[in-house]
């Protein structure tokens, strides 16, 4: 050991040093040499410290790191084992005129860290002492798992579909479900939760946040939590709240059983920003390794020069990570390798996605990232679902990411949502956001899937509430209401919440049966908020980020009325999949908006005639039809009618050849839970309900 080195007790533990590896980075046991290698990155220390702990968190040695190739940092310690915890202190400037906040009184989380030993819980640096009592511990971490026989399922794009999960709330109150399995890893894959999804048809979990994650020292004043996890403290270690013992077995556990159902694992990731917020937050780890390279800053007004006194907020969480530089672009390639490979995830849907690709004069479709994704022979290979917008300048990019990636499509949500609700004048829109948003995706860029189309995530109203307020109701979060979007384009039908009126009841459980069969009948790939399929409500909190309780917990106890919506987005589900047509339809390259007519398109004014410029613009339109048929003698031929007026209309249909006739296959006013109420046959017209959807299929009439 030299004379830099400290130990606190020779006596206490059986370590010993000597150099260690640079790369990788992290902590990296080596079994041939019995003990573990430790490395970090840090521009502008001058000293690094690790420091050992038992696991009543008292430390037990420390060391300093002194090995240093460039900004790398390493050693080797024998004898450490996985789950030992550790930790690092950093010395260097402390000068936050220069953006250098190193101070050796914080221990820190290292970055590479695949496991934590608890939860972190919002705290002061004052919290944050010498002995380190208060900060997480890193975790050594043995990466063996018997994956058995399993494999990535295969889905092509354009079979997905998307269903959002919360790891805690989706299986917390399942009666069915263990309680110690409950609103964890294992709860989400559970023979009962498999079975839910299994009976609804859906494909792909998107699971919201599970990267280790810390609440905002405000929601503890107000005695809230962060539930959501959108404050990432780290970017490798699953988040332990979700674990009965082992944060890491259990995850892995849990995409074994899902993949072995063949659903597959979408990562909701946060890597435009962390819990340390801005200058006056706190120092947990990327701020205490290297604050000037791993965040942004605003520039000075008067030279220019960047301001290292104001971090970068671009997802109005007080801090903004910069990917634009090298070590920082490491760490997210690196975290994003690792949960494709040593975790088995699928891909990933990327918070505020437009600060990944974010470089010094702003977003570039030829960013460092996206080209170093592209070039990746494991990144290349996953599911890429983009949140493509955040609020720094010019942050809304829908249709800017690069061809390969699929993109959350607000337009969709806006468009349909005001169409049910019964706003005129927008059949145009319609029309395009039907067949895949090509105005924004064209076709000879983007493939069908790339559009992802939603009515309801989880920062929004549910299903539910989407037809039940007219306003958000959120004074439950404790900032006097004024939190959360203000324009939803929902409706009440006149009643603001629940009611006992059976019209409205009705006619709001039609709407419901209205959005879902047009989500899944539009080209590009569905996403679907968990809990919408069986009326899941939040009593109109369209921002319930800080809820942990029953009023974001998915209530499993159904009415009847929920079974049935169950049973009806189970059957939209299954149509949707067995036909060729919906989600993979073969438009024309030169198709960048609606698409005109033709043998494959067609679109119609209820009254049977094709639809002309003048009917395009008409104002006061409520009502559009469509036919869709394939070339061969062989192929689907579908009609689709959608209502969005209060009265009733006559539909004319297609004229079709002798023999064949068109059976109604959906018709939304069916309260049963079937999709229709009789597969009956129809030869010319049709009479549709006020509020409703309808889709006929042609075939042939057997006397």
């Amino acid at each position: 050991m030299s004379d830099n080195q400290l130990e606190l007790d020779t006596h206490a533990h059986p370590f010993s040093v000597s150099n260690g590896h640079f790369l990788p980075l992290g902590a990296v046991l080596d079994p041939q040499k019995s003990g573990c290698h430790f490395s970090v990155y840090s521009l502008g220390a001058y000293r690094v410290e690790l420091c050992l702990f038992d696991k009543c968190e008292n430390e037990i040695a420390r060391y300093a790191l002194d090995v240093k190739q460039g900004h790398l940092w390493s050693i080797f310690v024998n004898k450490v084992e996985a789950g030992q915890r550790y930790g690092y202190r950093v010395f260097g400037e402390k000068n936050a005129l220069n953006g250098n906040v190193f101070d050796e009184n914080n221990l820190l989380i290292d970055p590479y860290a695949k496991a934590l030993n608890r939860v972190q819980h919002s705290f002061s640096d004052a919290e944050n002492s010498s002995a380190g009592h208060h900060i997480v511990k890193s975790v050594v971490v043995d990466d063996s798992f018997d994956w058995g026989a399993t494999k990535k399922p295969l889905l092509t794009d354009n079979d997905r579909i998307l269903y959002e999960v919360h790891v805690k709330g989706f299986s917390q109150l399942n009666d069915k479900i263990a309680v110690s399995k409950r609103g964890t890893y294992l709860g989400l894959s559970d023979p009962i939760s498999i079975k839910h999804y299994k009976k609804l048809g859906i494909t792909s979990l998107q699971i919201m946040p599970i990267f280790s994650f810390m609440s905002e020292p405000r929601l503890k004043t107000l005695g809230l939590t962060n539930y959501w996890g959108y404050n990432p403290i780290n970017f490798f270690a699953p988040d332990c709240r979700y674990a009965q013992f082992d944060a890491v077995k259990e995850f892995k556990t849990m995409v074994k059983e899902l993949h072995a159902a063949g659903i597959e694992v979408i990562l909701d990731v946060v890597y435009n920003h962390t819990a340390e917020s801005g200058l006056d937050g706190s120092i947990l780890s990327l701020k205490g390794f290297d604050n000037r390279n791993y965040y942004t800053f605003e520039k000075h007004q008067d030279n220019g020069a960047l301001n290292y006194q104001q971090h970068s907020n671009h997802s109005g969480c007080g801090n903004t990570v910069n990917l634009n530089a090298p070590w920082t672009l490491k760490l997210a390639l690196d975290s994003m390798r690792y949960w494709l490979t040593e975790m088995q995830v699928d891909g990933f849907r990327f918070d505020l996605a437009v600060t990944l690709a974010r470089e010094s004069e702003g977003f570039n479709e030829q960013s460092a990232f996206f080209k170093a994704v592209l070039q990746d022979p494991v990144l290349s290979q996953a599911t890429l679902i983009a949140e493509p917008w955040d609020i720094g300048p010019g942050g809304y990019r829908l249709g800017g990411f690069p061809s390969d990636w699929l993109e959350c499509n607000d337009r969709y949500r806006d468009t349909m949502r005001s169409f049910w609700r019964g706003d005129t004048g927008h059949v145009a829109e319609v029309a395009t956001r039907l067949l895949g948003s090509r105005d924004v995706f064209a076709k000879r860029y983007r493939a069908n899937s790339t559009s992802v189309n939603y009515i309801c995530y989880h920062d929004g109203f549910t299903l539910d509430d989407l037809v039940s307020y007219a306003e958000r109701h959120n004074l439950a979060n404790e900032e006097n209401n004024r939190d959360g979007h203000g324009n939803n384009l929902s409706a009440n039908y006149g009643v603001e919440g629940a009611t006992e009126s059976k019209r409205i009841n009705a006619l709001r459980q039609q709407q419901k049966r209205n959005i879902i069969t047009t989500l899944l009948l539009s080209q590009g790939t569905p996403h679907f908020l968990s809990g919408d399929e069986m009326g899941n409500h939040q009593s109109g909190n369209n921002n319930a980020y800080c809820q942990d309780n029953k009023l974001t917990w998915l209530d499993w106890n159904l009415t009847e009325v929920n079974k049935q919506l169950l049973a009806f987005t189970s059957a939209m589900i299954k149509l949707r999949q067995d036909s060729r047509l919906f989600g993979s339809l073969a438009l024309r390259d030169d198709c960048l908006d609606r698409c005109e007519n033709s043998d494959l398109v067609k679109w119609y004014h209820p009254d049977g005639y094709l639809m002309e410029d003048v009917d395009w613009h008409a104002t006061n339109s409520q009502a559009i039809a469509v036919e869709l048929h394939e070339a061969v003698s062989s192929g689907e031929h579908w009609y689709l009618i959608l209502n969005a007026s209060s009265y009733q209309i006559t539909c004319q249909l297609p004229a079709l050849e002798k023999g064949l006739v068109w059976k109604v296959k959906v018709d939304s006013a069916c309260t049963t839970g079937a999709l229709t109420t009789q597969e009956k046959h129809i030869k010319k017209d049709v009479q549709l309900g006020a509020h409703s959807i309808m889709l006929l299929k042609c075939t042939r009439h057997l006397n």
